[in-house]
């Protein structure tokens, strides 16, 4: 039995490296996936694995520490008994019979037959015991809520001060759901009717529209979007169905010239250049050069020429330059994308969050210098806190009377999601029950 093959040694493998080196787990996953010979059964397996164990940690290691009191364990034998829980709990077609010989098997393979008879006698106990760390269906206080649904405490206090416990404890369920694969037509090479034809002859893969955005598709049985060849043929983009709202939201017109202050990786700049009938001109700046490569390249692939790129921080940027409208998608905690980056649930702070708040206050102040006059300003977040997102804004419009809350916004929004999100005058927040997508904060705003 080759154990450093099997999908429960890779995800194990992955999780490892995804604590030591503070990677990041969907670029780490991805890059493991790659290396590894497994099947795409196999492949989703370690991807359900790895990703649920690091949903699911507070949870996991509350019943690990309760299960070995305080005894010390290395990170790998945490992570394997992590791995294995995980299955008992929350996979219902593995036999537990499977994940004990298994776990064992691997414990003795990374360490002794001291550890393997360890970690037998750990999962048996729990096995033995399960009645005592049933999760309450309906839990109460907030210890009780940040265990049943695996969020940080501060986090869950946070969702519930801004949208009340109810919604909170929808939006949190929805985060332990694996996440949507959604695309987005490329305007300029089709319509959406017809690209939802050409994949009728594909075997396993399954295609609807989306209910959020005119160009969105959302696709099962793809595995990695990205290696498919009508991907490589500029066909479509991979981008979530939330973010697919920002283009039409801003409504931009061929000929604008177009500042995108955060454009990096590229999605919503091609986007705003679809919509503009690749007319026009959108200046595009990154601080990363390597990301501004990632816009260039997007670019290529699609089609579009109108898109020019710098390696430029926006509070840099030439006075003189002026713009008719200005995308700002601000550097944010993220929090909307925790079901396809769940290790966000772990290195947040509430502290950050106040760092970055005051980062956004810097970027809408440099950007709004460069707006003409009656020209646009769209800010976006994937996040949710009203800190990053409404109270944001307010304040924005508080101390520059020369914008003015823009409240053509709902005019561009589907039905679906005018009867779903939570709408203001002149913005919308998506939360991920709303359509299980990603959690995200659109503005518009208009100057004078």
């Amino acid at each position: 039995m080759h154990i450093s093959k099997t999908p429960r040694a890779w995800a194990l493998d992955t999780l490892e490296k995804w604590r030591k080196e503070n990677a990041f787990s969907n670029l780490l996953l991805h890059q493991q996936l790659e290396k590894s010979n497994l099947d795409g059964r196999d492949k989703r397996l370690v991807t359900e694995l790895v990703y649920g164990s690091i949903q699911r940690l507070n949870t996991l290691d509350t019943i690990i520490d309760k299960l070995v009191q305080k005894k010390k364990l290395d990170l790998w034998v945490r992570q394997l008994l992590q791995l294995s829980l995980y299955q008992f709990l929350f996979l219902d077609k593995i036999p537990e019979r499977a994940i004990v010989h298994e776990a064992v098997e691997i414990a003795k393979w990374r360490g002794n037959i001291g550890i393997g008879k360890f970690v037998n006698g750990v999962l048996r106990a729990f096995l033995r015991r399960q009645e005592e760390f049933v999760l309450p269906k309906n839990p109460s206080t907030r210890r009780e809520r940040s265990l049943t649904y695996s969020f940080p405490e501060w986090m869950v206090m946070e969702l519930s001060n801004s949208y009340g416990e109810e919604v909170a404890n929808r939006v949190m369920e929805a985060c332990n759901l694996p996440p949507k694969v959604s695309i987005r037509v490329n305007s300029l090479r089709g319509d959406r009717e017809a690209f939802l034809s050409q994949w009728e002859t594909e075997p396993y893969i399954s295609v609807e529209a989306s209910t959020m955005s005119p160009d969105g598709v959302v696709i099962t049985g793809i595995g990695n979007a990205a290696n498919h060849p009508k991907y490589k043929e500029g066909l479509f983009s991979i981008q979530d169905e939330s973010s697919m709202l920002v283009a039409p939201l801003f409504d931009p017109k061929p000929g604008m010239h177009i500042l995108d202050a955060c454009a990096a990786p590229g999605g919503k700049t091609t986007h705003l250049a679809e919509k503009m009938n690749n007319q026009g001109a959108i200046t595009a700046l990154d601080i990363h050069q390597h990301k501004i490569k990632l816009i260039d390249a997007n670019a290529k692939r699609l089609g579009i020429s109108i898109i020019e790129t710098k390696a430029l921080d926006v509070r840099k940027l030439d006075n003189n330059e002026m713009f008719d409208a200005v995308l700002l998608d601000a550097p944010c905690s993220g929090l909307g994308v925790i079901p396809r980056k769940p290790d966000i649930k772990w290195r947040k702070s509430a502290y950050e969050i106040d760092q970055l708040v005051l980062i956004q206050q810097q970027l809408l102040e440099a950007v709004a210098s460069k707006i003409k006059s009656d020209g646009i300003l769209l800010y976006s977040t994937c996040t949710w806190t009203l800190e990053e997102n409404q109270h944001q804004i307010a304040r924005f419009l508080e101390t520059h009377p020369d914008f003015y809350p823009d409240n053509t916004l709902s005019y561009h929004l589907p039905e679906k999601v005018k009867e779903k999100a939570v709408i203001g005058e002149n913005w919308i927040q998506i939360l991920p029950h709303h359509f299980h997508s990603d959690g995200f904060f659109i503005a518009k705003l208009r100057k004078k």
